[in-house]
């Protein structure tokens, strides 16, 4: 790493543009979080910054991934809008929608295939559609 710091040190002296492009690509390229280790000076390594698991991604955000069905109708899913579609599961509750979002359903998979989505987030992307299809 200080090797780095060197050589983006003798690009400054070398040219302010080149420096801003290679200060650009270090910084999408460089790891995620790094080690700091004892004898250093820790309080300037970086810390990566993590969003609030907790607060969770809105529905609107979860749908993304459940679009690629339910704007299609794709495996028979319910399209986004479909009132008519909709509503008859609406009628059976939202309970039996959100087991199903997380369960599956018939074609629908578990989760529909998004793991990394929490009960939380899965109850949102269904809020959202169920929203968007009255």
């Amino acid at each position: 790493m200080k090797v780095i710091k060197l050589a983006m040190m003798g690009l400054l002296l070398a040219g302010a543009s080149a420096f801003a492009a290679d200060a650009d690509i270090a910084a999408r390229i460089a790891p995620v979080g790094e080690t700091c280790m004892a004898g250093e000076d820790c309080a300037s390594a970086a810390v990566p910054v993590v969003a609030d698991a907790a607060a969770g991604r809105p529905g609107e955000v979860v749908y993304q991934q459940c679009a690629v069905c339910h704007a299609t109708g794709a495996a028979g899913a319910p399209k986004l809008g479909d009132v008519a579609a909709w509503g008859p599961r609406v009628e059976k509750g939202m309970d039996i929608l959100y087991a199903s979002a997380m369960k599956g359903f018939k074609g629908m998979p578990a989760k529909g295939l998004c793991f990394d989505c929490s009960d939380d987030e899965l109850k949102a992307a269904v809020d959202h559609m169920v929203e968007k299809s009255k």
